[in-house]
């Protein structure tokens, strides 16, 4: 099969569908794979390092989508890269359409057929594509949040972990799936005191053992709201696959926070879990409502593209192999979970539900 890389177009966006070596492997099994000029550069790999294993290189995202029948991106596609989209094309990529109905309908309307990497889920439950970037964008979402409470910063001021005479500061993380865990990680690791809210007991078993300074709690709404007026930084990190981000956290429980405090809201990419998010991006990653300064970053691991691009590549190759391989792709549950459009038809049932039971397309 003809398999294209471009180039990512979102601001700030440095990752890339597949590093070399991923790519290598491709080719080794008897597919062309194209790369458009300069895809690699921000994460490291030079055109250079794609041609030599073997990847044609081409010099725009004209002759890449031209020349390519499987297309795999990181980010949902913008206006830079939809006009190149074809009916016969197969996409590829994360896509959060629950939360974005213009791109649900775009999609449609070129009349292809789109996998999202968020919604490829195996029969345990589990999202092999989207844990390796949650994780990164757990750990982001708490170093970033240590840095933005300084005051230069916007912040209230506190230093998360405290020092002797001062007490620590105190973060609460809004689920404990593989970006909370590791949101909170980064937390309970600076010395901040840290509450997990979450519904299974197994992860609250597992956040209790991050260490003495972690409190894992059942989510009550009279518990969230305590903890919310009490934070200096508010996580928000809950998911359910292909839907639109529940609000946990209301507009007015917001307002409860201190003024400097900071919210950042992973969940973002499916509208976000605390009412008060909003997208932004790394060119301007934070607004102040509320008094409370908002991290609402849609690609987090975008900042790390070097990290993101080997993580991802490692999860995806054995998908793009059946992608490309094989006729009956669609059979395989995991990937048949993962297609939101077929044909020009939005399929997915969350996604449908979340966008009025289908009326983006």
């Amino acid at each position: 099969m003809e398999i294209g890389i471009p180039r990512e177009v979102k601001p700030q966006e440095g990752r890339v569908g597949l590093v070399p070596q991923a790519a290598a492997e491709l080719v080794r099994d008897g597919h062309r794979v194209y790369l458009e000029q300069g895809a690699g550069r921000a994460a490291g790999y030079p055109d250079a390092d794609y041609a030599r294993l073997g990847v044609e290189v081409v010099p725009d995202a004209a002759t890449l989508y031209a020349r390519s029948r499987l297309v795999v991106k990181v980010k949902e596609p913008v206006a830079e890269d939809l006009r190149h989209l074809r009916a016969d094309h197969l996409l590829f990529c994360y896509l959060h359409l629950a939360a974005n109905a213009e791109l649900a309908r775009r999609l449609c309307a070129i009349g292809l057929t789109a996998v999202a990497f968020e919604t490829v889920q195996t029969r345990d439950g589990a999202l092999p594509l989207l844990i390796p970037m949650s994780e990164i964008a757990g750990r982001i979402a708490g170093q970033v949040g240590a840095t933005l409470l300084f005051r230069p910063q916007g912040g209230r001021g506190v230093l998360l972990g405290g020092v002797p005479a001062a007490e620590r500061g105190r973060v609460t993380v809004l689920g404990a799936g593989h970006a909370g865990a590791a949101a909170a990680g980064v937390a309970a690791a600076l010395g901040a005191e840290v509450t997990v809210f979450e519904r299974r007991h197994d992860r609250l078993a597992a956040m209790r053992a991050l260490g003495p300074n972690v409190t894992a709690l059942h989510p009550y709404e009279d518990s969230i709201a305590r903890a919310v007026a009490e934070s200096d930084l508010l996580i928000g990190a809950v998911l359910i696959p292909g839907a639109r981000a529940p609000h946990l956290v209301s507009r007015a429980q917001v307002a409860t926070m201190r003024e400097g405090s900071v919210i950042i809201d992973i969940s973002v990419d499916q509208g976000g879990c605390i009412e008060t998010t909003r997208p932004t991006t790394w060119e301007r990653p934070t607004f102040v409502e509320q008094g409370v300064v908002h991290f609402g970053v849609t690609n987090m691991p975008g900042a790390v593209p070097r990290t993101a691009s080997l993580a991802l590549s490692a999860a995806l190759l054995p998908w793009v192999r059946r992608l490309a391989s094989d006729p009956r792709w669609a059979e395989d549950p995991a990937l048949a979970a993962g297609i939101n459009v077929r044909d020009g038809a939005l399929v997915h049932p969350r996604v449908r539900a979340a966008l009025a039971a289908g009326d983006a397309c």
